[in-house]
């Protein structure tokens, strides 16, 4: 898990707030959401397996 949000704080510079586990098509996925300096939310998707980053999203709150 860790390793996950390592990498995910690679790609979207902040602080971790959230982390998720989900089993998408018979793979093990981090689910990071980090909150970044400028007050953005940001789901990074990171596959279990191979490190490799699936998705990034803003959070849209309106």
């Amino acid at each position: 898990m860790q390793q996950a949000q390592d990498i995910a704080l690679q790609r979207i510079p902040g602080q971790v707030i959230h982390v998720d586990m989900d089993l998408e098509h018979g793979v093990f996925v981090y689910e990071i959401f980090i909150l970044t300096p400028d007050n953005r939310i940001y789901e990074v998707e990171v596959n279990g397996n191979t490190g490799n980053i699936l998705k990034i999203e803003e959070e849209d709150f309106d």
